[in-house]
């Protein structure tokens, strides 16, 4: 966990998301329902950054991508690469592991309906800024979606024009890092074949290329 963890923990900058919590918390008192940190190895070379927690996935156990169905395929595919020491990630007790690789979100906290405001984004991009500025090891970073892919590009003050998003594409950044985009792993891109498990792997492919 990052040294600025508590602080995130206790941020409360996005008045509707703060609410949106504050309401889950009192309807179901048993979930997270808080800003969800990153997770995965301190030191590692590859930086995965996802969208925002789901409802009943982080946002229940704390964990990105975990209990829910968008990490499915994400932490499948860590394992059979070698990130991961077990293919599922079902609560934070679980025993995964995660070695060369680390998780986090552009938005840390769950919208509703799954949907971030822009100011929100903007609000909460300093966070993945402070990530990145501590991890200069994290040669490698691979954004799940338009809106990681931006995220990126904004804690690292460069123009979205610098870099435009496509699934599958490659980016060598001015600082040397190497930004890799792939459509979000979401129960909606993948039931709809938008993302296969081949294409998803493919980008896989090319992230171990870089490392």
């Amino acid at each position: 966990m990052p040294a600025n963890a508590t602080t995130l923990l206790e941020c409360r900058a996005c008045p509707r998301l703060a609410g949106f919590l504050a309401d889950c918390r009192a309807a179901r008192p048993e979930y997270f329902a808080r800003p969800v940190p990153p997770f995965g190895d301190p030191q590692a070379h590859l930086l995965i950054v996802g969208l925002a927690p789901g409802y009943h996935g982080a946002n229940r156990t704390g964990r990105p991508f975990t209990g829910d169905y968008a990490g499915v395929l994400l932490y499948s595919t860590l394992h059979r690469f070698g990130y991961a020491n077990r293919p599922q990630s079902v609560t934070a007790d679980d025993g995964l592991q995660l070695s060369g690789c680390r998780i986090t979100n552009a938005v840390k906290c769950v919208p509703p309906e799954n949907k971030p405001e822009t100011g929100e984004i903007k609000t909460c991009n300093r966070y993945l800024a402070a990530e990145l500025a501590a991890a200069p090891e994290a040669r490698v970073i691979l954004a799940l979606g338009l809106v990681a892919h931006n995220a990126v590009l904004q804690a690292l003050t460069l123009k979205r024009s610098a870099c435009k998003f496509a699934h599958g594409a490659r980016h060598v950044l001015p600082d040397g890092r190497i930004l890799h985009d792939s459509y979000h792993c979401s129960r909606y891109n993948t039931q709809t074949k938008r993302l296969t498990e081949v294409g998803f792997h493919a980008v896989f492919d090319a992230v171990r290329a870089d490392l």
